[in-house]
């Protein structure tokens, strides 16, 4: 289990599948602010809720510059029902080694009913246009988590 990666740190590079197929890479982005937000499990409700919220941003994120990119356990078909059932307009990555969550430090050990299992703690990565992590939320509340993330990219564009 990894430590968290800390604000002012540099983003770790990555390279995951998207649900339409596609690579992406974290350099392929570099020039514009990321929020790269970690979720357990496609369409369950807490997931679905935050997945929604951000959809339903979606074009104020964009005209700050930035990209949205979802990151779960899940793989490729599982994130095309989920973005199809919800019309997600962002990027679901596939993480089913939990490779990428681990770099970051989402894998953790949860603890659910006295029940200790290995799994993704619902966190959000703002990464600044250089690569640098600008912000971290490490346990994310999905209630006004998108005003959070839009409030803090309006800040680092100093706005």
């Amino acid at each position: 289990m990894a430590d968290w990666i800390e604000e002012g740190s540099k983003a770790p590079a990555f390279t995951a599948t998207a649900d339409d197929g596609s690579k992406v890479k974290l350099s392929g982005l570099k020039g514009s602010p990321v929020v790269l937000y970690f979720y357990p499990k496609d369409d369950t409700p807490g997931c679905t809720k935050e997945a929604c919220a951000f959809r339903d941003r979606q074009s104020e994120i964009k005209k700050l510059g930035a990209v949205v990119l979802g990151v779960s356990p899940d793989d490729v078909a599982s994130h095309v029902k989920f973005r199809d059932k919800y019309e997600l307009n962002f990027p679901l990555l596939a993480d089913p080694e939990h490779k990428l969550a681990e770099t970051y430090g989402a894998w953790r050990e949860k603890n659910m009913y006295g029940k200790k299992s290995m799994g993704v703690q619902r966190s959000t990565y703002l990464i600044d246009a250089d690569g640098k992590v600008a912000k971290v939320w490490k346990r994310v509340q999905v209630d006004g988590h998108d005003q959070q993330v839009i409030d803090a990219i309006k800040a680092l564009l100093g706005g």
